[in-house]
């Protein structure tokens, strides 16, 4: 299968560096139903860690951080692949975007052990428009059934 490409947004937060902070994090995602396409976290300073959520309804999550009282950055933008795993399955994707003088800012990608791929892709801001022609994007994440997540979901507001 020839790789797919979706754009996506993704938004992220920052927390006390501290054991069970990502734990706890999730663990209110998951309560509340927020299904994620991916999620990154890493040390931004001596205390701190920086959460990356990259949410399938960003709707979703936005509600989930008004009642939590957590401040959220975004939305930010970034590519997200998924394609048959195959030795240089990346290459074309990253010719194109050399080729049109596009930096690619940030990657992140991870073989599934059957077959296949998914790649998370990040380019300046100001690159995106010019990226998803240079890929030929036409269509977001939020629109697809390819990732097969079930969406129920039993929001309930805080008090």
């Amino acid at each position: 299968m020839p790789a797919t490409i979706y754009s996506a947004d993704y938004y992220y937060t920052t927390v006390k560096d501290a054991p069970g902070q990502g734990c706890r994090f999730l663990e209110t995602l998951a309560a509340e139903e927020v299904n994620l396409l991916a999620f990154n976290a890493f040390p931004v300073g001596k205390d701190t860690t920086q959460l990356v959520i990259y949410p399938l309804n960003p709707i979703w999550l936005g509600q989930l951080a008004r009642h939590e009282g957590l401040e959220l950055v975004g939305p930010h933008h970034a590519f997200i692949v998924h394609g048959d795993d195959e030795l240089g399955a990346l290459v074309n994707i990253h010719r194109k975007l050399c080729d049109a003088d596009i930096n690619v800012s940030s990657s992140n990608g991870i073989t599934d052990g059957r077959g296949g791929y998914r790649y998370i892709l990040h380019v300046h801001p100001g690159d995106f428009q010019k990226a998803k022609q240079v890929l030929g994007v036409d269509q977001d994440v939020g629109t697809t059934t390819d990732f097969h997540l079930d969406l129920r979901r039993r929001f309930q507001a805080k008090g």
